[in-house]
């Protein structure tokens, strides 16, 4: 880091909307040519704290200043013009115009009223070029092209969940790119759930709880638990729950089963009242054996027998055998996000809910709002669209899909990306609970203390090849992270 003066200086931040303070009170320093991390539960006031720095929000009180001088966007342009741009997780492109014009929208080159086109190329290739993408097309439509972020003549750039949409080898050149332009003394703010990531890419690390600074420090001086301790407001250790969990009776097999393209083989069996996981690299086929099982993808190979019933099903049969999914991609698969909670909550079972197959609304309401009460749902009203809630609490409306069901059998992939520490500790403890009353889990999971923490046994699936479950107890990261890369 270039110096101990701040870029970016924080102080008594506050902004409210109506009753709900959003921000209480936060104050965070960033240094020149520093990376600094913004970490916080769904709510802490990530997402309002960067706002407002970007111009997107005024702030109620509270001051800032970039570079020894007041600052006080009035606007997102105007926050760009003094040098502060931000990247949204959900990309903010306009999909119909070409690389260029994304690459500068609000800061075009004019003279006389009129574009100078030229200039602009220049500059969007000279942009495109320092993140390692010289040969992309100017004019292709951004709906066809890769993710990238670029602003020139930018002295803070603020990051929120930029690895959400992105390939690992897009990962890795992200990361290559922030290394570079933090040692040209550029600033960065990086929002992320993912504290691997943070260790990897971040300086220094500043954590937001209810709206409020509850730390800040050095990354290497923090590990990973106390990071999680000031996020949660608890001790790590109650973030997995540890239930000593009775296996019963088989209720799911899978014997050599293959997909077209993957699995290429996978054999299991899953017990009632045990949790097992499956971990392995992305890419090695644990989405595609769930699809299978589910009803989703061909089989190609093999068989599934869910409880005495052997052979292929549709999703609606896995309904009807007691077998629920959870998408890994939930906005994409997993939720109609334009309907509301009840509507996604009870789509999969709407009998019940009037006379002749008719759905009384205050009916579908009433169920719905016992499990919005039951998980702990974020929701002003049963009727309220999934797209206004909080990741955190969208992926509790899935889970709850399958609750309201009864299934049996919960099939759930990745059930806790995206979605901040005190989401992840309610959702393992439901599926803690799950498990106590009889139900059976299989869980995907590419999160190594997640697959030891929360299962009963852990198998590793490797090209498509689906390795013995193992018991946890004496199982160690490395040694799944081993079977996952296979022999050097």
């Amino acid at each position: 880091m270039s110096s101990t003066e701040p870029r970016l200086r924080v102080r008594g931040l506050r902004k409210a909307f109506g009753p709900t303070r959003a921000l209480a009170g936060v104050d965070v320093d960033v240094l020149p040519g520093e990376v600094h991390a913004l970490v916080g539960e769904n709510g802490a006031g990530k997402s309002t704290l960067v706002r407002v720095l970007s111009g997107a929000l005024q702030p109620d009180a509270g001051d800032m200043l970039l570079d020894g001088a007041p600052y006080r966007p009035a606007g997102p342009l105007d926050g760009v013009r003094h040098g502060v741009a931000m990247v949204y997780q959900e990309l903010s492109l306009a999909p119909h115009l070409g690389a260029a014009a994304n690459i500068l929208l609000g800061r075009e080159e004019t003279r006389g009223g009129l574009l100078r086109r030229g200039v602009m190329r220049s500059r969007a290739r000279a942009a495109l070029a320092a993140l390692g993408h010289p040969d992309v097309d100017l004019d292709l439509p951004a709906r066809h092209l890769p993710i990238a972020l670029s602003q020139p003549g930018i002295r803070v750039l603020i990051l929120d969940e930029p690895t959400s949409s992105l390939a690992a080898a897009d990962v890795d050149r992200l990361f290559a790119t922030v290394q570079r332009i933090r040692r040209d003394g550029l600033s960065v703010i990086y929002i992320s759930h993912v504290l691997e990531e943070v260790a990897r890419i971040a300086d220094r690390v500043t954590v937001l709880r209810d709206g409020v600074t509850v730390g800040t420090g050095r990354v290497a001086d923090l590990p990973p638990a106390a990071i999680i301790s000031m996020m949660a407001g608890r001790d790590v250790a109650e973030i997995f729950p540890r239930s000593p969990h009775e296996p019963g009776d088989v209720v799911l097999t899978v014997r050599d089963l293959s997909g077209v393209d993957k699995p290429s083989s996978a054999s299991l069996e899953l017990r009632s009242g045990e949790v097992l996981g499956v971990g392995g690299l992305i890419g090695a086929g644990r989405t595609e054996l769930l699809r299978i099982i589910f009803g989703l993808d061909p089989v190609r190979r093999g068989l599934v027998r869910v409880g005495a019933y052997g052979g292929p099903a549709s999703p609606w049969g896995r309904w009807g055998q007691g077998v629920g999914l959870l998408s890994e991609d939930r906005k994409a698969q997993g939720l109609a996000l334009g309907m509301s909670v009840a509507d996604n909550l009870t789509l999969s079972k709407l009998s019940g809910f009037g006379p002749l197959g008719v759905v009384l609304p205050a009916r579908q309401a009433s169920a719905a709002r016992r499990w919005i009460e039951r998980l702990g749902i974020k929701a002003s009203a049963p009727g309220q669209p999934v797209q206004q809630l909080s990741g955190g609490n969208q992926q509790k409306v899935a889970l709850a899909r399958l609750l309201y069901h009864d299934v049996d059998v919960l099939l759930l992939d990745e059930p806790t990306r995206g979605i901040d520490v005190g989401s992840k500790a309610q959702i393992y403890e439901l599926i803690d609970q799950l498990a106590l009353a009889g139900k059976a889990v299989l869980l995907v999971s590419s999160y190594l203390p997640e697959l030891i923490g929360v299962c009963d046994r852990v198998a590793v699936m490797r090209r498509g090849n689906l390795g013995a479950a193992r018991a946890v107890a004496g199982l160690r990261e490395h040694d799944i992270l081993v079977e996952a890369l296979g022999p050097a």
